[in-house]
């Protein structure tokens, strides 16, 4: 018996299916538009955000006429993420299934914060965990972890962990190591536990970007010497501006040897544990204290599903647990996680089952697969690039994300190189982006390209794409400036 809804809030299930197949309706056309749609939609983008600015409405709106609105107006402009062109930044694939599932957990609307609420929600998220944690090497019973929004949350809750595993007094005697090539979400997370930005050194790199480890002990021991407290190394497992991976073998022993907390930023990176390649890139990964990982970047899934994981989430519980009485009695039980007891959060969505569902539906095998291809199409995109005339590669991919630059004789390589990498955007088909780096063959900052492969879309034809735009544009843009 279909029961009458008693206010306008209150959706009928005949109502709620006729809504749904009209929003399917339009991403299934979305979606098989995706290969074909710009990479990159900025006419009219002005005039599009210039519209969003309203008042609050008092009546209602007709739901076909809204959904017509957002698919035509307001989701077309901008940066496409889920194209198969996009090679910018770090990609984030957004794999349609997680969708799904979102859809199950925010109309069924169970509380995840706690095992209580939702037991057997909460336990398939700990099941998800636990893959995730024996994929990057923590295997033993005692290791966990929490979803989060992403990696800057993860970096966070690591450094929340490593500052309360510290057990010191006065916040402004702790030190912290990273390299310039750290994500920003380091010294934010650190000035948030209560450091000051000063308080997070950089530590050299070598030639190929990765921590200088021996300057780093020299760093750690001064520090020492001069009655600070060292603390904290955070390390990249693929850092954003060009890809590097430290060499997390070597500091780990270090770490180990001056009891400090390792944590290891993977939220590019970490996934390529999966693959047999990747893994050993990252050996000695699984010897880090805690270790952030973002499934929204290397397995695919959409934004806003991050990971924080340690050896021992004892750990998280003594940064994060505050006990509170009007919440439910605890249950001791190793498989029994309250996840607000490990993360900042209370309040959270269900977010296992966006990682879940695909999991199961095409197994780790899948996933392994199409990170392979990420690291063949990367190495075979670098070999390309580095080819074209006045390219110069400054860092060979490590794992699927490079960086290069275009120097021609005579003419400023900052400047050329921005503007190849415009003209290429600006044909629609790839993306790409850049940063700047402090380049050891010139021992300046400069501007590099960046190019990362990791959409679960992205083939052959893209790198083809990329290297036969980026020849026209250079051959184009060095006619223009001669």
């Amino acid at each position: 018996m279909t029961v009458a809804p008693q206010t306008d809030l209150e959706l009928d299930g005949a109502t709620l299916r006729k809504h749904g197949h009209a929003v399917l309706e339009k991403l299934v056309r979305w979606v098989d538009q995706t290969p074909e749609r710009p990479v990159l939609r900025t006419d009219g983008s002005v005039r599009a955000a210039g519209r969003m600015k309203e008042d609050a409405p008092e009546d209602g709106v007709p739901f076909r006429r809204l959904l017509a609105r957002l698919v035509n107006e307001v989701l077309p402009v901008g940066l496409d993420p889920a194209s198969p062109g996009y090679l910018a930044f770090i990609p984030g694939g957004g794999l349609p299934h997680a969708a799904l599932a979102d859809l199950l957990t925010n109309v069924a609307n169970r509380y995840t914060g706690l095992w209580r609420p939702a037991p057997a929600l909460v336990q398939l998220e700990v099941s998800v965990l636990r893959w995730l944690c024996d994929w990057v090497g923590f295997t033993g019973p005692e290791a966990g972890g929490v979803l989060t929004s992403g990696g800057s949350i993860a970096n966070l809750s690591g450094i929340v962990a490593a500052r309360e595993a510290a057990n010191v007094d006065d916040l402004r005697t702790l030190v912290a190591y990273s390299t310039a090539q750290a994500h920003n979400s380091v010294v934010k997370s650190a000035r948030t536990a209560g450091l000051k930005a000063a308080q997070v050194k950089v530590v050299p790199h070598t030639t190929d970007f990765r921590m200088d480890v021996a300057a780093l002990a020299r760093m750690v021991d001064e520090d020492r010497s001069a009655g600070r407290q060292p603390f904290l190394v955070v390390a990249n497992a693929g850092c954003t501006p060009v890809g590097a991976v430290d060499p997390l073998d070597a500091l780990a022993d270090l770490c180990t040897a001056r009891e400090l907390w390792l944590h290891v930023d993977g939220a590019y990176g970490g996934a390529f544990a999966l693959t047999e390649r990747g893994s050993r890139v990252l050996a000695g990964l699984g010897r880090a204290d805690s270790i952030t990982l973002d499934p929204h970047k290397g397995l695919f899934l959409p934004y806003g599903t991050g990971a924080i994981l340690v050896r021992d989430r004892t750990t998280l519980q003594r940064a994060f647990t505050v006990p509170a009485s009007y919440l439910p009695e605890p249950i001791p039980h190793d498989d029994h996680w309250d996840f607000a007891d490990m993360s900042p959060e209370l309040s959270r969505p269900a977010r296992g089952l966006r990682l879940w569902l695909p999991l199961k539906m095409h197994g780790a095998g899948a996933f392994r697969r199409a990170l392979d291809e990420k690291l063949d199409l990367a190495a075979q995109a670098w070999e390309r690039v580095v080819a074209l005339p006045h390219v110069r590669g400054v860092k060979a991919p490590d794992l699927s994300l490079f960086a290069f630059r275009v120097e021609p004789p005579g003419l400023d390589g900052d400047a050329v190189t921005r503007r190849v990498l415009s003209a290429v955007g600006k044909r629609g088909r790839v993306l790409i982006t850049g940063a700047q780096v402090v380049d050891p063959a010139v021992g300046e900052r400069v501007f590099v390209g960046r190019v990362c492969v990791l959409s679960f879309r992205t083939h052959q034809r893209q790198i083809d794409q990329l290297v036969e735009h980026l020849e026209d544009a250079i051959t184009a843009v060095v006619a223009a400036s001669g």
